[in-house]
């Protein structure tokens, strides 16, 4: 976390402690002393998302880890979570993880088996498509803070929060040089993670340790414009980062089948 507006760091450090309690913005803004208006704008300044955004984004992600490391049920994981409706809590899960909670709850063996297949792989290139905007690029380099070896997953996402499925995605067998081509026009946040060789499914699972990345300041697409090279520095997680809530199995899943889909071809 940084300097600028630190009183936000404290109010996250409270999130955090209090997660399991009622949050109300007014609550939030007067343990900042601001007016709910004014806290708003300078958490969505620093943060990139809303107050209660980002609340809710911390409850699903424990939401997660009960499904993993409890037996309880899932309408009582909603319940604890603060969704009083199983449907309404089941349609969230699903649109910000992408697999559906009992799916998700059941993936462990999946997931482990899909590292693995990573692993193996011989051929890491990526399906590529005719690019018919050759300006539509987004391209640079990706690098790690402190020693990592392992698979680095990568994409663009419509908010600054890596949840739901990446608008442009694709994974790295290693650290270096990354490229989405025939980027359509629109604004896009990148973000980018890490698997370490050697890491047990529920640590990607659940990823509260992995190396990570996230851009707060939007990247701008336009028609027949260059895009800033990229350059992404991979950090151990911060408090101040909003939760990685997409399943990474699933963007691993469809990462392999574009692979497998395109060595048929």
């Amino acid at each position: 976390m940084t300097d600028r507006y630190s009183e936000i760091d404290e109010v996250i450090a409270y999130i955090h402690r209090h997660i399991d309690e009622p949050l109300s913005l007014s609550q939030l803004a007067s343990h900042a002393a601001y007016s709910p208006y004014h806290f708003t704008r300078i958490f969505k300044e620093k943060i990139g998302l809303s107050p209660l955004y980002y609340v809710s984004s911390l409850r699903l992600q424990k939401a997660k880890d009960l499904l993993l490391r409890t037996n309880l049920s899932i309408r009582d994981i909603g319940l604890i979570i603060g969704q009083q409706s199983l449907g309404t809590f089941t349609t969230r899960f699903t649109e910000r993880v992408g697999v559906s909670p009992s799916d998700f709850r059941n993936s462990t063996m999946q997931a482990d088996n899909l590292f693995r297949s990573l692993q193996d792989l011989n051929q890491w290139r990526d399906s590529v498509h005719p690019i018919i905007n050759p300006y539509a690029r987004v391209e640079g380099n990706v690098q790690a803070e402190v020693p990592f070896e392992g698979v680095i997953l990568i994409g663009l996402f419509a908010k600054p929060i890596p949840e739901g499925l990446p608008l442009y995605g694709t994974l790295l067998s290693s650290l270096g040089d990354f490229c989405f081509t025939d980027v359509k026009p629109g604004t896009y946040y990148l973000m980018a993670t890490s698997v370490s060789y050697g890491m047990q499914a529920v640590d990607f699972l659940l990823p509260h340790t992995t190396l990570r990345t996230r851009s707060k300041e939007a990247i701008l697409v336009q028609p027949y414009t260059t895009v800033p090279h990229q350059r992404v520095m991979l950090y151990p997680p911060r408090l101040d980062d909003p939760p990685i809530l997409i399943s990474l199995p699933l963007l691993m899943n469809n990462f392999l089948n574009r692979v497998l889909q395109g060595s048929t071809r």
